[in-house]
């Protein structure tokens, strides 16, 4: 039982330093507004995770059957990016008029961290991946399996929360030119996020599809 919670807890750190939209957003958010606006934000995406660790462990027959259900996921998401984005990379240093209630506080990071991880179809289909390898390569049996993915959420949540302290802590180094730099790279990595989805879960079966 020890390895499976040791890989998995490897996995899960692995998985927040490939340096896709999330880990910039996370980021970003601490370095502006402290370490428990990316608190908030981390606690939105190990939601979404959960919701896909446990869709990919038990299957997909309890979510509704939606046709197109993924390509409108698929569209939102884009939209979504894009729109980060074009703030990001127009105005440099984004000042968004943040909610000034604790509850409002809230729930703008909490859903702000789910919808960058959660309408990106490729974290579904890696966790989806993830156990399909654990169970036809490894042969973990079900409670490894769980162990082994209940690890790889606490190796993201605690990775995460632990990018969002240390990048509140250098905030000193974050002159206004280098966060300027810093958000429009973000910008940029958001519309490449968002060009990668528009791709691969659009353009690309839509392309096969009309045989062009």
């Amino acid at each position: 039982m020890f390895l499976p919670i040791l890989f998995g807890f490897l996995l899960g750190v692995a998985l927040c330093l490939t340096f896709g939209t999330v880990f910039f957003a996370l980021i970003q958010n601490s370095v502006d507004n402290g370490f428990w606006s990316g608190f908030k934000m981390v606690l939105g995406v190990i939601a979404g995770d959960i919701i896909f660790v446990i869709a990919a462990l038990i299957g997909t027959s309890f979510i509704p059957k939606v046709q197109g259900f993924e390509n409108i996921m698929a569209v939102v998401g884009v939209i979504f990016l894009v729109a980060l984005g074009i703030v990001n990379i127009t105005k440099g240093t984004p000042r968004l008029a943040y909610p000034k209630t604790s509850f409002g506080n809230f729930v703008y990071y909490f859903t702000t961290g789910f919808f960058l991880n959660a309408l990106n179809p490729v974290n579904f289909v890696a966790w989806v991946a993830i156990v399909a390898y654990i169970r036809s390569h490894l042969h973990y049996s079900d409670v490894q399996q769980y162990a082994f993915m209940i690890m790889a959420l606490v190796g993201i949540f605690v990775t995460e929360n632990t990018l969002a302290y240390y990048a509140n802590r250098l905030k000193r180094l974050f002159t206004p030119r280098v966060v300027k730099i810093f958000n429009r790279t973000t910008g940029v990595v958001f519309l490449i996020g968002a060009a990668n989805i528009a791709y691969n879960r659009l353009l690309e079966p839509l392309s096969k599809a009309m045989n062009w």
